[in-house]
């Protein structure tokens, strides 16, 4: 076992203040920070000045860092007795490749730990005014890839179309092929959907349709974006509460009465 550390620290889907006190903890005595491309600037700061910073993020259609270049680097940082943090995007265990990343690890014999961090699939509905559960419309959500080059083609859409609120991640280029999945599987046209561009973050955009023409709707989006289908995206007008120009505000409206909630067998 090597002397060296590896911290997989989750940063949260974009909101610096969204890291844990456990995940700020570790940046901040690292020796190392291999951090993901959307990570906030703001955090990876908080490590110390004499801390080495690796970006290794991948683009659309760019990715300079493969994910075995990544593992290698990581295993060879924590055999120089450093400790490194290896910073990413929302949870490092929800469609963040830590599984693999650990693996590496443990297969080398490095010393790891997992800091869990705030998922976008929950973090970005909420700052849209959206409730993934509401105990008159949905009691389960379903957190599901759209990422074509993934295994989302092997998903069971035929059982996801008849769940309460499915939230899709790394889908909005395959928002026009899920609803025309969706649709062909009986799901009603009318259901609500909203897609949430850079959720949490200054630059947060909600866009709030339907199934019938959310595509259209949401063409101008840019990545990355949440997904959310199910009756609960239809209070995201009542419930926001985040004011994307930067600054926090209290909602202030009026109490939601049940006859404002949809029939939880729209979604």
């Amino acid at each position: 076992m090597t002397r060296g550390v590896v911290y997989l620290v989750g940063a949260g889907p974009g909101d610096p203040e969204l890291i844990t006190v456990r995940g700020l903890a570790c940046l901040r005595q690292a020796d190392v920070v291999v951090h993901d491309r959307l990570v906030a600037r703001q955090l990876v700061d908080r490590a110390p000045n004499t801390a080495r910073r690796i970006d290794v993020g991948k683009a659309p259609g760019h990715v300079p860092w493969p994910q075995s270049r990544i593992n290698a680097l990581l295993v060879a940082e924590a055999r120089r007795a450093r400790r490194v943090v290896r910073l990413k995007g929302g949870d490092p265990f929800v469609f963040g490749r830590g599984g693999e990343e650990c693996q590496a690890l443990a297969d080398a014999g490095v010393r790891f730990e997992i800091v869990p961090g705030v998922s976008s699939a929950v973090a970005a509905p909420a700052y849209a005014g959206i409730p993934l559960t509401h105990r008159l419309a949905a009691s389960a959500f379903t957190v599901v890839t759209g990422n074509a080059r993934s295994d989302a083609d092997a998903l069971d859409w035929e059982a996801l179309s008849r769940l309460g609120t499915l939230v899709v991640l790394m889908g909005l280029a395959e928002l026009p092929t899920i609803v025309l999945r969706l649709l062909a599987l009986g799901k009603p046209p009318a259901t609500p959907v909203a897609v949430i561009s850079r959720g949490t973050t200054a630059e947060q955009v909600v866009v709030r349709g339907t199934l019938a023409d959310i595509a259209e709707r949401a063409s101008a989006l840019t990545t990355p974006a949440t997904i959310v289908i199910g009756a609960v995206a239809s209070l995201a007008d009542q419930l926001a509460w985040f004011d994307a120009a930067g600054a926090r505000r209290v909602h202030s409206g009026r109490p939601a009465d049940s006859a404002d909630m949809p029939a939880s067998g729209v979604a």
